[in-house]
């Protein structure tokens, strides 16, 4: 009875996984649900030779066969109730998955259950991998980007952080974004630049790591035994700090003469009045000295006043605007 029962069953469909892994994170570092199924698998497949984990899953004493099968010979392999893992190559995927897709679409055919197994995931930041090799490729292979020094592209520089700060006061949220990327890609091309220094040559991850080490270090309420409850204390903090690193002669050092003018007189302002100097201001007549005066009264009331400057001036643009409309 038993026994007819079982012969009138049919076969276990089995099971197909397709493991994915993201070409962002280092091949072999797989989740552990990753390695369960490979090691517990009867069949792992991959058509490509090159594939970057094949080393990793030989020694770690998994078997991989070299095959591209088609839908229904993947279909014939998990008879039995077997599982069958396929690492994906990129060529012929589609065509399999397709092919997978209209098995089950035909009704005809017992289907084994398809699993999609992420083997490992991109981590926060994972695009900026791709941002280097794409970098890499353009300095390589572009006739423009392969001639470029870091005085070449300085303008590029400022226009862009100008074309940031726009979208910042538009309060528009896709241009923002599209122009914060165009900042980070003068950032990476700096420092691709910087790779082919033959005396002093540095790389997009010492860039990073400088960065990282400063803002630990004048960090110490968060990564440190420090503390501080205020924004007012954490700026002491990050003022205190940045003067230990700098050691610098004269409170103006640092202070970049090419910026705007209310942006720098408000800089130098705010050096003089952090560090308890009593500095008059210099005694002159013209447009220049008053600005200067108006500048340290705004930043010393904590208003920036090249943003309100500019605030004033697109006021009065949407007022120009307003008025050729009227005249039309």
């Amino acid at each position: 009875m038993t026994s007819e029962a079982s012969a009138s069953e049919p076969a276990a469909p089995g099971r197909i996984v397709l493991l994915t892994a993201s070409h962002r994170v280092a091949p072999g570092l797989l989740s552990w649900p990753a390695w369960q199924t490979l090691r517990a698998a009867d069949l792992v497949l991959c058509a490509d030779a090159g594939h970057p984990q094949l080393p990793y899953l030989r020694e770690a004493g998994v078997t991989v066969e070299h095959a591209a099968p088609t839908a229904q010979e993947l279909l014939d392999a998990c008879e039995g109730g077997r599982t069958v893992v396929v690492l994906p190559s990129g060529e012929g995927d589609q065509a399999l998955t397709d092919g997978l897709a209209r098995l089950a679409g035909s009704g005809r055919v017992q289907m084994p259950d398809l699993e999609l197994l992420p083997g490992s995931y991109d981590l926060p930041g994972a695009r900026l991998l791709d941002l280097v090799q794409v970098m890499d490729r353009i300095r390589l292979e572009c006739p423009w980007s392969s001639r470029q020094t870091h005085k070449g592209l300085a303008k590029y520089g400022i226009e862009e952080a100008y074309e940031l700060v726009e979208a910042i006061e538009d309060g528009d949220r896709e241009e923002l974004r599209e122009e914060l990327g165009d900042v980070l890609l003068q950032v990476v091309f700096h420092a691709r630049i910087a790779q082919e220094d033959p005396d002093e040559p540095f790389s997009i991850d010492d860039v990073a790591g400088t960065i990282v080490d400063k803002l630990i270090h004048r960090h110490p309420h968060v990564f440190g035994d420090d503390t501080a409850e205020t924004p007012e204390e954490v700026k002491a903090h990050w003022l205190r700090t940045k003067a230990d690193e700098k050691q610098r002669d004269s409170v103006t050092d640092g202070v970049p003469l090419g910026q705007p003018g209310l942006a720098l007189a408000a800089k130098l302002s705010s050096r003089v009045r952090n560090a308890d100097l009593d500095v008059p201001l210099p005694a002159g007549e013209g447009i220049g000295y008053e600005l200067l005066a108006m500048a340290v009264r705004a930043e010393a009331s904590g208003v920036d006043p090249e943003a309100a400057l500019r605030a004033a001036a697109r006021t009065y643009r949407d007022a120009i605007r307003a008025a050729e409309g009227h005249a039309e």
